[in-house]
């Protein structure tokens, strides 16, 4: 090979800012090293300093944190694969117990390190992977351990065959693939659970509930697809499809219902626009409530009291769902005001039997009076449970005492 053929390939396989071997360097050297050992090593929100502090300050933290690595792992050969992850190959370990002593030591030496720029302190922290399983798609399974040790808040996590990280990446994208297909087929439809006025014990409306039915005719919950949607993009899809057909259903009958909606809901442009136009073009808004998950954070209460403005101006609803969960409680009821709390399962399933569980409850309930928002108990589940809520005054129930959710409207 001529030396420019050379110097090329030198420079095809190493990265620019680094100057260390890039991703291309390192797949190769995998395929050619059977006895060696791949770790992953990634800075934890590195996107927040490139905001903050820009991209100059971001590519000093990224040569200042190669440097560091290839000063601490002087036995191993450092790359760096893209952004703002490196990877480290390392002869093979004997054992699990040395390989995880081994990744204990380097979590100790790179923690809490701190870079000066400019008499300005930049910490950072990192998450690490590696895998003690054989050789066969390596780079796949450490990937897999990056994400499970990210997700868990954990410095580092090694991949280990028996975990079945690989069985839990292939079913989620044969449930990602049923999605798509279920878009495009019109198989995500609307459940129906009724809710009962608890003075007439009448059923006086319903809550709309997202269904996926595969090719297969199996029927997926909510919980068993929606989290992939969201990962996959196509979660605005859904809410779109469930909005578009219950407006239609109801459209035949008088009764009131309810639409799930996230946060990211009411903060994407599009949705916002669709539920507008929907509730503008169609002469139910009055009869439809949106409900919101307490439980989910929210960063911009100035757009979602105006979508909440918009909504109201053609009748619609606000409640406010899974009260009791989350972080904000009652701070949250004095900023939305809505115009109903659904009481949390986890609180109304023992209510029959726990005192303490009455106590807090009954805070909620005297709460929302006190506001006049009215009060929905979830999770009724047997006639004592019913009982009780009654007695409490809560205002409407609903569970699968009363009835479970049904893809036709049962009254």
């Amino acid at each position: 090979m001529s030396e420019n053929k050379k110097q090329l390939l030198e420079r095809f396989c190493t990265d620019a800012l680094s100057n260390l071997p890039n991703l291309y360097k390192l797949r190769n050297d995998l395929e050619n090293n059977y006895n060696s050992n791949l770790i992953i090593l990634n800075i934890d929100n590195f996107k927040i300093i490139n905001d903050f502090y820009g991209f100059t300050v971001g590519d000093y933290i990224i040569e200042s944190f190669a440097r560091t690595i290839v000063e601490k792992i002087s036995d191993g050969c450092v790359y760096r694969i893209t952004g703002d992850e490196f990877g480290v190959i390392t002869d093979d370990f004997l054992n699990f117990y040395a390989l995880k002593a081994y990744m204990n030591k380097l979590a100790s030496e790179l923690s809490h390190l701190v870079f000066s720029y400019s008499d300005t302190e930049i910490y950072i922290d990192i998450t690490m992977a590696t895998s003690s399983s054989d050789e066969h798609d390596i780079f796949s399974k450490v990937n897999m351990a990056l994400r499970y040790a990210k997700e868990n808040k954990l410095s580092f996590w090694i991949y280990e065959d028996r975990m079945k990280l690989g069985d839990e990446y292939e079913t989620n994208l044969k449930i990602a693939t049923k999605i798509r297909k279920a878009i495009e087929a019109s198989g995500i439809i609307p459940y129906f659970q009724p809710i009962v006025d608890n003075k007439t014990d009448k059923i006086v409306k319903f809550e709309v509930l997202a269904r996926l039915i595969d090719e297969n005719g199996t029927i997926l919950a909510p919980q068993n697809f929606i989290p992939i949607a969201e990962k996959i993009k196509v979660y605005n899809l859904i809410t779109k499809s469930i909005i578009e057909k219950s407006f239609a259903i109801f459209k035949e009958n008088e009764y009131d219902f309810s639409v799930n909606l996230s946060i990211d809901d009411i903060m994407n442009q599009e949705i916002y626009n669709f539920i507008i136009e929907t509730l503008r073009d169609s002469n139910i808004g009055h009869r439809v409530v949106f409900e919101i998950l307490e439980s989910e954070q929210i960063t911009d209460y100035k757009k979602v009291l105006r979508f909440i403005t918009e909504i109201r101006r053609y009748g619609a609803k606000i409640a406010i769902d899974d009260f009791g969960t989350g972080f904000s409680n009652f701070f949250y009821l004095t900023k939305i005001e809505p115009d109903f709390i659904k009481i949390d399962g986890s609180l109304i399933a023992d209510i029959d039997t726990d005192t303490n569980v009455q106590i807090v409850v009954q805070s909620m309930i005297d709460f929302a009076k006190k506001m006049n928002i009215e009060t929905i108990a979830e999770y009724v589940h047997s006639s004592t449970v019913l009982s009780t809520v009654k007695a409490m005054k809560i205002d409407y129930s609903q569970g699968f005492y009363i009835d479970r959710p049904k893809p036709e409207i049962n009254v």
